[in-house]
Formats: structure tokens, C-alpha cells, sequence
């Protein structure tokens, strides 16, 4: 019975974790007009402060912004369009990404 206990409790932690090892989810975010740090920093700040957004990659050389998701947490298109119109540019495309 003891070993019954204890497998269950052991199959309901790894079943509560699994969001975590199955790793956050990534947007790419091409941007129109990336083009320096300050924009960038503008940018940033703006997808930044997007609820569930753990991270942010600015990628100027690519016109791209990389935001990672707490797990769970997702993006829309139409958030990540606010954002970016927020900071004072045009978003170009909007992706889900594999990278892990």
C-alpha cells in the first residue's frame, strides 16, 4: 500500500510538471523600422510588460524580437501588434516558434 502511495504522488508530481519540461513557448515579431538600441529599448519595453512574457530578444540586424513565454502563457497576433504600435512601429509578421 505504501508503494501504491508513493508512485501515485510521484506520477501526480510528474504530471503537474510537465508544462515546465515541455518548455516556454516563443513569438517572433518582425518589425518594420528596427533599426538601433533606442528603438529596440522601446520595443522591449513595450512587449516587456505583456502579461506572461518572461523575456525579450531583440535581434536589430533582423528586424526581429523574440519574446518568451512563461509556460502556459501565449501571445496574440493582435497583442503583439498593440505592443509594437505602442512603441511607434508597424508589425510585418507575427510567428510562433519551435526554437526551445
Amino acid at each position: 500500500m505504501r508503494k501504491l502511495l508513493k508512485a501515485t504522488a510521484l506520477l501526480l508530481a510528474l504530471i503537474w510538471a510537465l508544462p515546465a519540461l515541455a518548455g516556454s513557448d516563443k513569438y517572433r515579431l518582425y518589425v518594420d523600422g528596427l533599426a538601433c538600441p533606442y528603438c529596440a529599448y522601446g520595443v522591449e519595453k513595450q512587449v516587456g510588460a505583456l502579461e506572461g512574457v518572461e523575456a525579450v530578444d531583440i535581434r536589430i540586424d533582423e528586424g526581429v524580437v523574440v519574446a518568451t513565454m512563461a509556460p502556459g502563457a501565449r501571445l496574440t497576433e493582435e497583442q503583439a501588434r498593440q505592443a509594437v504600435a505602442d512603441a511607434g512601429f508597424t508589425l510585418r509578421k507575427f510567428e510562433r516558434t519551435t526554437d526551445k
